[in-house]
């Protein structure tokens, strides 16, 4: 199979039919085999009862429905390990990202050999409120990840199969794919200019909690992807600095004590010192970073998929 376009959702009934319309259309054109896996991420509108007519009015549309939403992520994932196409495009349900684009991902996949590309919607119909956010996060991004993308949160996106099956989108890490790709040894990573459509039907799913998130997954990515198979490596180098800077610190205000006591000089006992409590701090915080560290390796070691490794190829 050629392609598999997959389509998370949440009530968007009314684009539905004519989302599928269009991609069958290109499809057609273009002589791919395929599918378009929809995943109701737990809609609360008819969205399933159209996914229904779907398949029955077409062979090659899969549907997936969630018990409730869980998130766009999880819709993805879940997608991700029961497509079957040599290439995985993502495109949302609401019109917004036009499957004219299809042909030419999947040829920068097939052709020019990218492990992933990246949609760019370089002409936004948002609002000012989302556009100037986007522009700071998608910044914030590139910085910390060096993947060199103007647009990581584009639904539109193509897969090769090895990428999908090879990463786990979870939480809100969606809008990280190509930073868990990267990662995961797919360095190949491109990006098209994609064309953004005003939305038609309903109303958006996301708010402005999204961008405070999406920070906070960014950093979630960036430990993981680090640190996630070492975490002493970072846990015991902050708990053995602290530690260290509070042993040396106390020492030397028990020696400047000491000295005092000898020669006579009056001084202030060590516990009205200041000092003395931030070393105390210090020695405090770098025992609990280190076991922090040690515990982490033990779980990380006995956990599932502990030695699990992406295997490129065998002969």
């Amino acid at each position: 199979m050629d392609i598999s376009v997959v389509i998370p959702l949440l009530n968007e009934e009314e684009s539905l039919p004519e989302l599928h319309d269009w991609i069958v259309r290109i499809m057609n054109e273009n002589k791919y085999s395929y599918e378009i896996v929809f995943v109701d991420d737990g809609s609360t509108d008819n969205s399933w009862e159209v996914i229904l007519g779907l398949t029955q009015k077409n062979e090659c549309v899969r549907g997936i429905k969630f018990r409730r939403n869980y998130g766009k992520s999880a819709a993805l994932n879940q997608a991700f390990l029961e497509c079957n196409g040599e290439v995985i495009i993502t495109m949302d349900a609401d019109l917004q990202d036009s499957p004219d684009e299809i042909p030419e991902l999947y040829r920068m996949i097939t052709e020019d050999k990218f492990d992933l590309v990246s949609g760019w919607k370089q002409k936004r119909y948002d609002p000012l409120t989302k556009t100037i956010p986007t522009k700071l996060f998608n910044a914030a991004t590139r910085k910390m990840s060096g993947i060199k993308l103007n647009d990581f949160n584009c639904g539109l996106k193509a897969y090769t199969k090895n990428v999908v099956k090879s990463i786990e989108v979870y939480g809100e890490m969606h809008r990280y794919v190509p930073v868990i790709a990267k990662w995961a040894g797919f360095t190949k990573i491109g990006e098209k200019a994609v064309q953004h459509q005003a939305r038609k039907y309903g109303t958006t799913k996301f708010g402005l909690s999204r961008f405070i998130n999406g920070f906070l997954d960014l950093l979630s990515i960036f430990f993981i992807g680090k640190f996630g198979k070492r975490p002493m490596h970072f846990f015991g180098a902050m708990g053995t600095l602290l530690f260290g800077i509070g042993t040396m610190s106390a020492i030397y205000i028990g020696v400047v004590k000491l000295l005092s006591l000898r020669m006579g000089v009056p001084k202030i006992l060590v516990t009205d010192n200041p000092f003395f409590y931030i070393s105390l701090m210090c020695i405090m915080l770098g025992t609990m970073l280190f076991l922090a560290g040690f515990l982490g390796e033990l779980i990380s070691r006995n956990s599932p998929g502990r030695n699990k490794y992406h295997v490129e190829e065998r002969v």
